[in-house]
């Protein structure tokens, strides 16, 4: 035991069956986190009682409470990592952003014909399960808010630099990026959750880019 405790002190590699059992635990975290979005979004974060949870992932309560303490913690985590798929989808065409708004564009057309119809639960979790749940819950959905609000105000200063513009104010691109994400935020709900639209989002969300754009460019002098 104390040679085992040494090598992973050391940094030394794990053995086989360390390694096998370290599988065994990412793999039961994710069928977890699955189960939990599948009932969160399904049947609602209340009514998604961790019984059920352990259920749906084939655990036992006991080895849910051994990966997240309550049912918050779990909606946390899943917050984390809506956050980074959404993030990582749409940070490509952002920093891609230079002189045209093509990326911004491409954005927005990841947004809505890929992002919003392929992953329906990650949108119903984001935009209605997590919404007034807790301090907790809404500071985090704070926090990813505002890195893709940050994520889209660098690139429309990257534009204005590039074209040798400027906005008409100082806050223009800030108020623009919050603007637009509230837009992505608000058409998702409407014609996802409220309404079950997806077949049309691609041209909805073109409607709702050209718009976006055309905004963008009227702040620009």
């Amino acid at each position: 035991m104390k040679a085992k405790k040494e090598n992973q002190e050391n940094g030394a590699p794990l053995s086989k069956s360390a390694l096998r059992r370290q599988r065994e635990r990412e793999q039961r975290l994710e069928t977890i986190l699955g189960a939990a979005q599948t009932l969160f979004a399904g049947e609602g974060y209340h009514k998604a009682s961790m019984e059920k949870i352990a259920d749906s992932a084939e655990v036992s309560v006991g080895t849910l409470y051994f990966y997240f303490k309550n049912k918050e913690d779990l909606l946390v985590k899943l917050l984390s990592q809506i956050g980074f798929d959404l993030r990582n989808m749409l940070g490509a065409a952002f920093k891609s952003a230079d002189i045209s708004m093509e990326g911004i564009r491409e954005a927005g057309r990841i947004f809505f014909a890929e992002f919003c119809p392929h992953y329906p639960e990650s949108i119903a979790i984001f935009f209605r399960e997590s919404v007034g749940q807790s301090e907790l819950v809404e500071a985090h959905r704070k926090k990813i808010f505002d890195k893709l609000i940050d994520d889209v105000r660098q690139a429309l200063i990257r534009v204005c630099d590039n074209q040798g513009a400027r906005f008409q104010s100082d806050l223009s691109a800030e108020v623009m990026a919050t603007s637009i994400m509230g837009m992505f935020e608000r058409i998702a709900y409407q014609y996802l959750i409220w309404q079950d639209r997806s077949e049309d989002l691609a041209v909805i969300g073109q409607d709702a880019v050209d718009f976006i754009i055309g905004g963008i460019e009227r702040l620009f002098r």
